[in-house]
């Protein structure tokens, strides 16, 4: 059977390099196996999520070129694809679990349950509260506002075999009566998710080992209703260089930031693979490549520092090889920068990608990112020449004026000709030399 995975990302602000290196895994397993990569929205969180973030998410996906098969505007058989459009699901299914005595309404206010709480932390200081179990036994009140909570078993252990970390025995008595539905209606993370997975017919559920906490009760719901637990992956953790938890007073941790910085979309995505996954030395990978190649059985459970250098390193290299950043893809990526730079081509009408294309060779070998690249480009679009005061003293004299006018009389009567760029800048260096 095909795998169907997910990524189910809450649109609350930037989409996050680790939720990318999550997607990714999801992503190569699904087109490895001829599977189906779903997109769904956690959107339940209604004071922190925003359309705009919800577009973020969208865009940064497209521009990594991670395609998904099934979720927001290519549709499919197993939508709504947003939570919040699913409301009326999980009541059906948590009136399920209430019916089969395997999940209970609980009409314990806030109040109440701060105030065990306080007691029990007066009578025991390091003691953590769980829930007594006061509604276990209490009758349906319709009329009093309550959640649904699931009655959690008391004996046993949860036990799973992780694609990545093995087998992972939890016992039962470490869990409590969790909550399934808020009084609003709103589905808690755990139940959520389990019914969207179960609906959408996940077949493997990879995320970050953070999420380990979150998987035996997951596979209680599971149970509940009889129905297939898939397999899970948690994979290890991306930090930051001191060994704290990545986020952005590290740097640069929104996608995004990266294409804004002219950062190859697949540079990124071979850097983060490498989070977690290994092929022998190998180190450079092209999409294709990272496909045919990914297994679960190359993935480790260390967790990986984030190295900066590392990643610009291998931008690099992505940039100097024309097999992985054809001349066509470079031209179209280098030229919003060159744009940025208010360059406008030779006639003033716009860039001539073309000319673009024909000026790359000069800058594969040195440029690191594409913002880099127009920099090194610019002097070829530029209609005058910028000159560096420094270097015109010391160049630019009457000792070398005869020469430097021969060339520039050679070179700028030959703006068409193959190899050539354009050379725009050198009709001003012809006027500044007569």
């Amino acid at each position: 059977m095909a795998p169907r995975v997910r990524f189910a990302p809450s649109p609350t602000g930037y989409l996050h390099i680790g939720g990318v290196r999550t997607a990714l895994f999801n992503w190569l397993w699904a087109r490895k196996n001829k599977g189906t990569f779903i997109l769904r929205i956690e959107d339940t969180d209604q004071e922190r999520s925003t359309e705009a973030s919800k577009q973020v998410i969208l865009d940064s996906l497209q521009w990594l070129g991670m395609d998904w098969d099934e979720g927001p505007l290519v549709g499919g058989n197993h939508g709504p694809y947003e939570q919040m459009a699913r409301l009326p699901i999980y009541k059906e299914y948590a009136e399920r679990l209430i019916a089969a005595d395997k999940a209970f309404r609980c009409y314990c206010t806030k109040e109440e349950l701060d105030q065990a709480r306080e007691a029990l932390k007066a009578k025991d200081p390091k003691a953590q509260f769980r829930y007594p179990g006061t509604c276990r036994a209490r009758k349906d009140q319709p009329d009093k506002p309550s959640v649904v909570r699931f009655k959690a078993p008391t004996e046993g252990s949860i036990t799973y075999v992780d694609k990545v970390f093995g087998e992972v025995t939890t016992p039962n008595a470490a869990q409590q009566d969790f909550v399934l539905i808020r009084s609003d209606g709103v589905p808690l993370y755990n139940f959520g998710v389990v019914i969207d997975d179960l609906l959408m017919e996940v077949t493997l559920v990879a995320r970050g080992r953070d999420h380990m906490v979150n998987t035996p009760p997951q596979i209680m719901i599971y149970e509940a209703f009889g129905a297939k637990v898939p397999e899970f992956a948690h994979l290890p953790m991306m930090l930051a260089a001191n060994g704290e938890k990545l986020s952005k007073r590290h740097g640069a941790v929104n996608v995004l930031e990266y294409r804004d910085q002219g950062y190859a979309p697949q540079a990124v995505l071979n850097y983060l693979v490498r989070f977690g996954w290994s092929h022998g030395d190998q180190e450079v990978f092209s999409l294709p490549g990272l496909v045919e190649a990914f297994s679960w059985e190359a993935c480790g459970r260390a967790d990986g520092r984030f190295d900066v250098k590392k990643f610009l390193a291998i931008d690099f290299e992505h940039l100097k090889s024309p097999e992985l950043v054809p001349d066509e893809i470079y031209a179209k990526r280098v030229l919003p920068f060159l744009e940025k730079r208010g360059l406008t081509g030779i006639d003033g009408k716009g860039l001539d990608e073309a000319a673009v294309r024909r000026a790359i060779y000069t800058v594969r070998e040195r440029a690191t990112t594409f913002v880099d690249a127009a920099d090194r480009l610019d002097y070829f679009f530029r209609a005058e020449p910028v000159m560096d005061e420094k270097a015109a003293s010391k160049f630019l004299v009457r000792e070398s004026a005869a020469h430097l006018r021969a060339l520039a009389d050679l070179l700028s009567g030959s703006p068409g000709s193959p190899g050539s760029p354009g050379l725009s800048g050198l009709s001003g260096l012809h006027g500044f030399l007569t």
